[in-house]
């Protein structure tokens, strides 16, 4: 199978098809999805014979790694139980589905001599999906959550944030707080259900939650002024992850309040930002994660007893520190 047949099936010009493999930013999103269904259905792979041919096994772990420092930790994960297999792991960088109108995923599994795709925290859209399913090429999700769900038969793991969400919230009403503020960023799309939405909906089973969001990267001072302002504003803070809680609680400082007798905070993730700052967050088994996600790629690899799993849930835990 070569380039020129891929390309005649799709009913586009090689250079097309080799720059939908290597540089997908650079093709229209139809064009994209019409080279990877082709090749997808005729189980290409470019540069490599038939799977496993060039030498080990090669899996890709695709996630918004640059965005947010966490998906390391699950890669980690997946690196320590790497050690004991023939599997070479391959991180690519994706842009976090907050970030862009069109999150879904629909040009990585038919990258270079990827023979496995582990795919964290960015919807696959539909036409990648049925590539990877013509293809064989087998696939997990971690914490991937389709607005309108497909590929429903996917392994996947999932950490319920919708529990973490009602932890905090829990842990906040038993304190005596009865509004919230939910800091965190921008979604642009409705194409998937973000954590933060998860979280969120769990804690406005204990609380009544204002969101409030902020840029990636930018400060929250101005937004939380104008919401810890008046009469019957909150007197907390739930952030989406434990760096955004820090920049609330130096916003907080700012405004001449103090934490948390003024506002309490209360952070996502768990890391050793949160342990040295005090901050009271929900701690998620990121590493655990990571492992059993590529324990589920290999049992769906060897058709073995892992192939039977689908679905693997885990879950949060409160970690309390002098935050709240």
């Amino acid at each position: 199978m070569t380039i020129y047949t891929v390309a005649e099936r799709a009913g586009v010009s090689i250079s097309t098809v080799s720059l939908a493999i290597n540089a997908p930013h650079r093709v229209s999103s139809a064009t994209r999805a019409r080279v990877v269904a082709a090749a997808g259905e005729l189980g290409y792979r470019a540069g490599v014979g038939p799977r496993g041919s060039a030498g080990g096994t090669r899996v890709a772990v695709a996630a918004p790694f640059s965005t947010y420092a966490t998906y390391f930790r699950r890669f980690s994960g997946m690196l320590v139980r790497a050690r004991e297999t023939a599997i070479d792991l391959e991180a690519h960088d994706l842009e976090s589905a907050a970030s862009v109108a069109a999150p879904l995923l629909d040009a990585l599994p038919a990258r270079r001599g990827i023979d496995g795709l582990i795919l964290m925290g960015v919807p696959l859209g539909s036409a990648a999906l049925r590539a990877s399913r013509e293809s064989a090429l087998p696939l997990v999700f971690i914490d991937v959550r389709r607005a309108r769900p497909v590929g429903n038969d996917v392994p996947s793991v999932h950490i319920d944030d919708e529990e973490g969400g009602r932890l905090a919230g829990a842990h906040l009403a038993a304190l005596g707080h009865t509004r919230t503020v939910y800091l965190g960023e921008p979604q642009r799309s409705q194409d998937y259900v973000s954590a933060g939405m998860l979280r969120m909906q769990g804690a406005r089973e204990h609380l009544d939650v204002q969101m409030v969001t902020v840029p990636l990267h930018g400060d929250p001072t101005p937004a939380l002024k104008q919401a810890l302002s008046g009469s019957g504003a909150p007197t907390a803070i739930m952030a989406n992850h434990d760096e955004l809680a820090s920049r609330a609680w130096r916003a907080v400082t700012a405004l001449g309040l103090r934490v948390p007798d003024d506002v309490a905070i209360v952070g996502y993730d768990d890391g050793p930002l949160a342990e040295g700052l005090g901050l009271t967050t929900v701690r998620q088994p990121f590493e655990e994660s990571g492992r059993v996600a590529l324990d589920l790629l290999l049992g769906a690899s060897t058709g073995g007893g892992g192939a039977a799993v689908r679905r693997v849930d885990m879950v949060p835990s409160l970690v309390v520190r002098s935050s709240t």
